[in-house]
């Protein structure tokens, strides 16, 4: 696995303080406090092999490498998530209304959805690099 979740959802931390010994700066700016890396920037952007990506925070399986596709946003977007595992929030910051998807194990802020994704969904996850990990398939 490449970008080891931080920990398991069954041991998830409690405190802000103990979410910032576990993950990385980048890491707790955007799981933990909503942030969002540069465009162009995350390390999975460009990941095409099978397999799951994960929560960055716990490892909660979030979306499958066959719904990835290039967007041309600057961040990875799937058209499809593992609905059990994220939870949708009303986002009014920035001066315009969004919805925000985040992990439902551990409540990291994951990224957004908007509606102008691929069919046969027509949704468009634009999610950090940063708040995921990679679970490749074996062989």
């Amino acid at each position: 696995m490449s970008n080891e979740p931080a920990t398991t959802g069954e041991s998830l931390p409690e405190t802000d303080e103990e979410w910032r010994e576990l993950l990385t700066d980048e890491e707790y700016e955007i799981l933990r406090e909503q942030g969002t890396e540069p465009k162009f920037s995350g390390e999975l952007l460009d990941e095409d092999d099978d397999g799951t990506f994960v929560c960055a925070g716990c490892g909660t399986e979030l979306f499958s490498s066959d719904t990835k596709f290039d967007s041309k946003t600057g961040w990875p977007s799937f058209s499809d998530a593992a609905d059990e595992n994220i939870e949708f929030r009303r986002d009014t910051s920035h001066g315009m209304e969004r919805t925000e998807v985040v992990c439902a194990t551990c409540g990291g802020h994951l990224g957004h959805v908007f509606d102008d994704g691929p069919e046969p969904t027509g949704k468009r996850y634009c999610i950090n690099s940063a708040a995921l990990g990679f679970d490749e398939e074996d062989a």
